[in-house]
C-alpha cells in the first residue's frame, strides 16, 4: 500500500491534523471493535498533538474509557524524570483525559533495560492474547538522523526479527533506550509519522526518496505489512521534497 504524505502549512497545523487523525482512527476502531489501541510518540511535534487532544473540542469526540494506551520507545529514566516520555504524555493529555489507570501501560524505563523490555513484551502479549499484535494507531517521530522510535542507525535493534520489544544501546549518546521493534511496528493497522521543521528536511527527503539503507536510515524500515502509512509533514520539514 502506497503510503500518504499529507503537507501542512505550519508545526501547528501539523499537530491539529494529527490530533484530527487521532480522533478518527479511535471513532473507527471504537466503533468496530469496541476499544481503540495506540502507541504514543515522544518529541514536541507529538506533544503539540496532545495539548491539542487534551482540549474541549477534542476530548469531546473520543470514548476515552475505551482507550489503551501504550507507547512506542522510552528513555531509561523515571517516569518522573524530565526527559520521560510517559511523564510528557501524562501531564499533558493522560491527566486531563477519563483514561483508566489500568488502560495505561508505560514502559518501566527505571528498571535495568532488558528486564523492562521483557516487562513491557509480557505486557503486550497479555493484552493482545492469541490475536496478532495489531495496534491500531502507532505515532512516530523522525530524528535528523534517521532514527524512528529508539531504532538508531547502525544498532543492534535494527537486526531484531523475534522479539516485540527491546532494549537498544545507542552508543552515539551512551544511553540505553526501550523500543518497539519493527516487525512489531509493521503489523499496526495505521502508522503516522509526525515530521515539522526545516532540520529534517534533508533526512525526510532522503527516507522518502533516497536509496534504501535502513541501516543508515532506520525509518526507511517501517514499511506496514497490511496496513496504512502516513506521513503528516509541516512545509518546512517538505523543503526538499
Amino acid at each position: 500500500m502506497m503510503a500518504i504524505i499529507k503537507t501542512l502549512s505550519d508545526s501547528q497545523t501539523l499537530a491539529r491534523a494529527a490530533a484530527l487523525h487521532f480522533t478518527e482512527c479511535a471513532q473507527e476502531r471504537i466503533a468496530a471493535q469496541g476499544y481503540f489501541a495506540v502507541a504514543l510518540a515522544g518529541g514536541s511535534t507529538p506533544r503539540a498533538t496532545y495539548e491539542i487532544l487534551a482540549t474541549v473540542e477534542f476530548a469531546s469526540k473520543i470514548q476515552w474509557e475505551k482507550v489503551f494506551v501504550f507507547w512506542g520507545d522510552e528513555r531509561c529514566v523515571a517516569p518522573t524524570h524530565e526527559d520521560s516520555n510517559y511523564r510528557m504524555a501524562f501531564e499533558v493529555l493522560l491527566r486531563h483525559s477519563p483514561i483508566p489507570v489500568k488502560q495505561i501501560f508505560r514502559m518501566e524505563g527505571e528498571l535495568e533495560p532488558k528486564e523492562a523490555a521483557q516487562a513491557y513484551e509480557d505486557r503486550l502479549r497479555g493484552f493482545f492474547g492469541a490475536k496478532a499484535p495489531r495496534f491500531d494507531l502507532i505515532l512516530l517521530g523522525l530524528g535528523d538522523d534517521g532514527h524512528t522510535a529508539s531504532l538508531f542507525p547502525g544498532s543492534k535493534a535494527l537486526e531484531e526479527r523475534k522479539h516485540w520489544v527491546v532494549a537498544n544501546y545507542v552508543r552515539r549518546l551512551s544511553t540505553w533506550r526501550l523500543t518497539l521493534t519493527t516487525p512489531l511496528i509493521n503489523q499496526a493497522a495505521n502508522v503516522t509519522f509526525l515530521v515539522s521543521g526545516e532540520g529534517k528536511a534533508q533526512v525526510l527527503r532522503r527516507v522518502l526518496a533516497g536509496r534504501y539503507t535502513p541501516e543508515e536510515i532506520p525509518a526507511q524500515m517501517i514499511r506496514p505489512d497490511h496496513g496504512q502509512l502516513r506521513w503528516l509533514v509541516d512545509a518546512s520539514a517538505a523543503a526538499m521534497l
